[in-house]
This record gives C-alpha cells, structure tokens and sequence, in this order.
C-alpha cells in the first residue's frame, strides 16, 4: 500500500511534529499532523463505501479514528506513523458498522458476518467475473449455505432508506414514502362504527329496540308497533328522537 512507504525526510518531518505535540502541547503540530494524513483517513473510509452507505458519516469517523491514532502513537518505537494510523483508523470504521451502523438492531454475531459475506462477494466477483453464489460464499467464509443466506437477509437491515427518497416512477416529484401507503376506507368505517356503537349505547332502551327492529331486522313501523305493543305514531316518534340524539353525538 503506497500510503505506508515514506521518505527518510517525511518521517523525520513527522516525528520532530510528533515531538512537538507529545512534548509541548502544540496543538498546531497536531493539526499538521491531521492535515497531512487526512486523505490517508478518507482513502481508507472510501474502501468500505457502497451505493447506499453513509459516505459522510464514514469521512468523520474515519478522520476521528486518525485523530485516535495521532493522540496514542509513539513516535519512540521506530515505526511510521501511517503503519500504526491505518489498523487504527480501520478499527474505528469496523466499529462503526458493527455497532451505530445498522437500520436495524442485528446480533453482533451476525452482523460481523454479514460485513465477512459482503467483503466476500465483492472478492469473488473480481475474481469469478459475476456475481457468486452462496454455496461459493460459504466455502470462502468456512460457514454453511444457510448461515450465508442469514447473513444477506440481515445485510437488508445495515442502511436504511429515507422515505423522503424520490420513488424513481414516471412522477419525479413523487418520494417513496408516498407510494408506501394507501387509503383503507376500512379504517374509517371502523371508526365510524365504533362512535355509533357508543352513542347508541347512551339511548334509553327502549330507543335501542325500535332502532335496532327497524334498521337492524329491516321492519316496518307498523310491525315494530306490533311486536312491542305501542302505536305505530308511537314508535315513529320514539325512531325520529332516537336519530336527532345520534345526530346531535356525532356532531358534538
């Protein structure tokens, strides 16, 4: 990786930096420090980046991982700073997907295979030029077909889709939030007859006979009359005040 390889010079310009923020407290030295790496936090954010990923929130945790590595490094040991940053800076983007990475809360487990099986594919596929199967996977990986199959269903759940997200239709105002949902006229029916249910509920009982003999079994006045002993302009009063109650409820 050419990002490990320096000149004599550049480690020597390094380590008199290193010294100085270590040593004095120069906080200058560090921002020279984070400004001549950056790109070497940014690289390393773009390898894990796909079409759906978090491209920004991976550039700042990448660089809060190079800010990790300049504050632990130690410049006595002989090594580059840049073959200690990177295993660092990786880390930090690994715990990242393994931990705040996911649309949905996954078993650790899985969600670290899930990450082996993507990185897996995308190596097959240079190589096999296609796409890989399962049963190839998990003969990369040392798992079973089934195990690799879980892991690609839990894949679904590393990145999330915002709903404001054009629906890509004919409509190019439309978002896919507006295509994900329908009216159910049920819903309101529901409603509606739950609100009836508790207005007739509050009727004197004989109001609930007469409407139910007359909307509920379909009779006439006439044979309401008859099955509770009153007169039929008996029964159409106690119907015409049954229904100026309801009404009255539902406008209340």
């Amino acid at each position: 990786m050419t990002h490990l390889a320096h000149p004599p010079a550049r480690r020597a310009d390094d380590r008199h930096l290193f010294e100085r923020y270590r040593l004095d407290g120069d906080t200058a030295a560090r921002d020279a420090l984070v400004e001549r790496y950056l790109a070497l936090a940014h690289h390393l954010a773009r390898r894990y980046r796909n079409a759906d990923g978090h491209a920004d929130d991976l550039a700042q945790v990448a660089s809060l991982g190079l800010l990790n590595a300049i504050d632990r490094f130690d410049p006595g040991r002989g090594t580059a700073f840049s073959t200690f940053a990177v295993p660092t800076i990786l880390g930090e983007i690994k715990r990242y997907f393994r931990d705040k990475g996911w649309a949905v809360r996954v078993p650790r487990a899985l969600q670290e295979l899930a990450l082996h099986v993507e990185r897996a594919s995308e190596e097959l596929e240079a190589e096999l030029g296609r796409l890989p199967s399962a049963l190839q996977l998990a003969q990369r990986l040392g798992v079973s077909v089934e195990d690799v199959l879980e892991a690609r269903i839990a894949g679904g759940a590393h990145y999330g889709v915002s709903l404001d997200r054009p629906s890509g239709d004919d409509d190019e105002h439309r978002t896919l939030g507006e295509g994900l949902g329908v009216t159910d006229a049920g819903f309101s029916r529901a409603e509606d007859e739950i609100t009836f249910e508790c207005l007739v509920a509050g009727l004197a009982e004989r109001q609930r006979t007469v409407l139910q003999l007359r909307f509920g079994e379909d009779l006439t006045q006439a044979q309401i009359a008859r099955r509770v002993g009153l007169s039929q302009m008996h029964v159409s009063r106690i119907l015409r005040q049954a229904v100026e109650e309801l009404r009255a409820g539902l406008e209340r």
